[in-house]
């Protein structure tokens, strides 16, 4: 992830309404986009932290193996200095780097009934 070269800020900014839904023309479909690649941005991040975590993890845990795992502790603190991903994926909005489509309206069809 480019999370960790990126200088987002970690705490909310506040935000133009004007800014957001100039690209969509609609202040809700900006923040259904947004909220969507929070979304992914926060599950990628979730696997990321369980693969490093995993070698880590031992069958048996006992209360001396927790306290001593300093490596691990490390990683937590890292993921949890990172930027929320609702502040990444606004950034990502704002900067114009969410590929996003709008699906075309279905046209309804009308249906003649025979008598």
């Amino acid at each position: 992830m480019e999370i960790k070269k990126s200088n987002i800020p970690t705490n909310t900014i506040t935000r133009s309404i004007i800014d957001l839904e100039s690209q969509t023309g609609n202040i809700y479909e900006s923040i259904v986009i947004i909220a969507k690649r929070a979304n992914q941005i926060a599950a990628e991040t979730k696997q990321e932290l369980t693969r490093k975590l995993a070698d880590f993890s031992s069958t048996t845990d006992s209360l001396e193996e927790t306290f001593e795992n300093r490596e691990q502790i490390e990683i937590s603190r890292y993921y949890e200095r990172l930027p929320k991903p609702i502040l990444i994926a606004t950034e990502e909005f704002l900067e114009d780097e969410i590929y996003y489509r709008k699906n075309a309206p279905v046209e309804e069809v009308e249906v003649k009934k025979k008598r």
